[in-house]
């Protein structure tokens, strides 16, 4: 029943505004902060967070890759992402995307170093305040499954600025 609602979401974005294809970004770049729990090990970390999407398909796909490091007391780690997102956009200035994909997981630990492949799922709310959506914030909050040792679990949001980079 949850798959069925969850492809009817993607599927049908039922009385969701359109896009506006005349005013589409090539890229919306995102600068942010990004806390998070491992809920395996219970450790907390935090980190910048900076990614870059392009819609390849107006109102049905976005592509954003990003990198996250995230620092905490015993560890570093570096998540590197490809999210494929359905995008709705609610008014002219709210959007909202539902996304998930790959992800690369570098961590470093006691002096070990680790790299493993990973799951991440996000939903993505924006808000810009300006006619021409230039700048804006976004709040992303997301759970990732690491397939590597250990199958971690972990939570986090990340939060910041958007910068669109307009057709030229």
């Amino acid at each position: 029943m949850k798959l069925l609602l969850a492809a009817s979401l993607l599927l049908c974005p039922g009385y969701v505004l359109a896009q506006d294809g005349n005013k589409e970004p090539v890229a919306v770049v995102e600068f942010g902060a990004s806390p998070s729990r491992n809920l395996t090990d219970h450790q907390s970390g935090f980190g910048p967070s900076v990614a870059v999407e392009v819609t390849p398909i107006e109102k049905w796909l976005e592509l954003e890759a990003g990198v996250t490091p995230s620092f905490s007391r015993q560890a570093t780690e570096w998540d590197t992402d490809l999210l494929f997102k359905k995008p709705w956009t609610f008014s002219p200035k709210v959007e909202f995307m539902a996304g998930f994909g790959p992800e690369w997981i570098h961590t470093s630990e006691s002096g070990l170093t680790r790299n493993s492949l990973g799951g991440e799922a996000v939903l993505d709310f924006m808000f810009w305040p300006g006619r021409k959506h230039k700048l804006g914030w976004y709040v992303e909050p997301g759970y990732e499954y690491n397939f590597g040792r250990g199958h971690e679990q972990s939570i986090g949001v990340s939060a910041g600025l958007l910068i669109a980079i307009d057709k030229r």
